[in-house]
């Protein structure tokens, strides 16, 4: 139980919410502390009947996922700058990774505690802990890319983030504000791996998605123009970002870009499978 009230944090994004969602997850971290932490007596008195319950929370814990997933898709559509399915996605995942922490962690304690004593099953449960923090750093996408704050220009309508065209601006009035409000980033991918990373839609959306939740955003429904962007440079493989955060704070909007979160969907990695078929063919020949 210690340890899902640790990993449960409410952040920027303040999801889960304050206090329904918060209750929910920390009677679900409840029941896993509970299983994980009965499954060894269980073992210790070859009552192996009782591992049937650990199954039965994986399908619960299962259906965790789907409930956020479906929650997230269903408020998604009211967002300015939505989140994009990948993004959902990993939320979802995360949320159902935490439930089994929380049953490793009782599970380890109660290992412990039978095996050695009370103190013992204390030090492992602090080890796990310890661990469970660990599993909760993600990469983030500096790990990945250089960013790289740019000018934007208008050459006419078209609107260019350093020297990526990103689309064209018919209104004189959308291109002021434009001007005045627009912040412009460009991620340079440090491997070839990452190239294909930072061109997935998914990861770009949930970029735009984090800039515009952290500072906001200058449009309202029904303004296409004004909505942020991604657009790849198809020849070197960069990214050009352009922001319209409500409250115009380069350093914040750099800050925010940074601390993106890689997601899991969105990770490739082409060039393994290129060395492992170049050493094959070694093989073979």
């Amino acid at each position: 139980m210690a340890a899902r009230i640790f990993m449960l944090r409410s952040d920027y994004r303040q999801y889960p919410a304050y206090p329904h969602g918060k209750i929910i997850h920390l009677a679900l971290g409840l029941i896993a502390g509970a299983l994980g932490s009965v499954a060894v007596p269980a073992l210790y008195n070859k009552d192996y009947t009782a591992i049937t319950f650990l199954s039965l929370a994986a399908q619960q814990f299962r259906e965790v996922r789907n409930m956020e997933r479906n929650t997230l898709t269903a408020i998604d559509h009211l967002e300015l700058v939505p989140r994009g399915a990948a993004y959902i996605e990993g939320i979802a995942v995360v949320f159902e990774g935490r439930n089994y922490l929380a049953i490793i962690t009782a599970f380890l304690s109660s290992l412990f505690a039978m095996w050695i004593g009370w103190w013992g099953g204390l030090i492992a449960g602090v080890f796990a802990l310890i661990l469970a923090h660990y599993f909760m750093k993600g990469k983030k996408i500096t790990h990945i890319a250089d960013i790289e704050m740019v000018p934007i220009k208008l050459d006419g309508p078209d609107l260019y983030v350093g020297d990526i065209y990103m689309m064209n601006v018919g209104l004189d009035e959308n291109r002021d504000v434009i001007k005045e409000q627009g912040i412009g980033f460009i991620l340079t991918p440090k491997s070839d791996d990452a190239k294909v990373t930072i061109a997935n839609l998914g990861q770009r959306q949930a970029i735009l998605h984090d800039v515009s939740t952290r500072l906001g955003v200058y449009r309202d429904d029904g303004d296409p123009a004004l909505l942020p962007i991604g657009k790849l440079g198809l020849r070197t493989g960069k990214l050009g970002l352009l922001v319209l955060p409500r409250e115009k704070d380069i350093d914040k909007a750099y800050q925010s870009v940074c601390n993106v979160p890689l997601l899991e969907a969105a990770v490739r990695t082409p060039t393994k499978a290129n060395r492992k078929s170049t050493e094959g063919a070694k093989q073979s020949g």
